[in-house]
């Protein structure tokens, strides 16, 4: 089936069938391989992605539930806070294995955009949704308050 979608500010058909996670629609038929699989149940955020600027699973995303709305991957991060939150990960050297990171830097982004100077509490609250197996938990949290202040730090 044919399938419109709104991705990354391109609209682009694909022809899925309307249950295929999200997920597997942007990394196999849009080749936007940034999205990571990961446990495939939602729990971990490695396939983080934004609908309409709201950080989603897109393991747990029906194709079909997208509709009309905004997708954002990794690839098409470019506001202002989402090079603010990749910069940070960059000054901070958070990735180690770096599988986690588009995710995190997805959530990331959401918080920052509904919380522009979160509390540590806020942070934790947040990003402990999401998992890493390399622990650069510390790492991602000056990550993301440099990202809140600016790139000062």
């Amino acid at each position: 089936m044919s399938l419109l979608l709104n991705v990354n500010g391109k609209s682009l058909s694909v022809d899925a069938d309307p249950d295929t996670p999200l997920l597997w629609v942007l990394r196999d038929h849009l080749h936007l391989t940034g999205t990571k699989y990961g446990c495939g149940r939602g729990i971990c955020g490695a396939c983080t992605v934004h609908l309409d600027g709201e950080p989603v699973r897109s393991c747990q995303t029906r194709v079909a539930e997208v509709g009309h709305h905004e997708v954002t991957t990794i690839e098409g991060l470019v506001t202002t806070t989402g090079k603010r939150v990749q910069q940070a990960w960059i000054d901070e050297q958070v990735p180690q294995c770096g599988y986690c990171q588009s995710g995190q830097i997805m959530e990331a982004a959401g918080l920052l955009t509904k919380h522009p100077n979160p509390t540590p509490q806020q942070i934790d609250e947040v990003m402990s949704s999401l998992l890493c197996r390399c622990g650069c938990y510390q790492a991602l949290r000056h990550a993301i308050e440099r990202a809140a202040a600016g790139g000062a730090r």
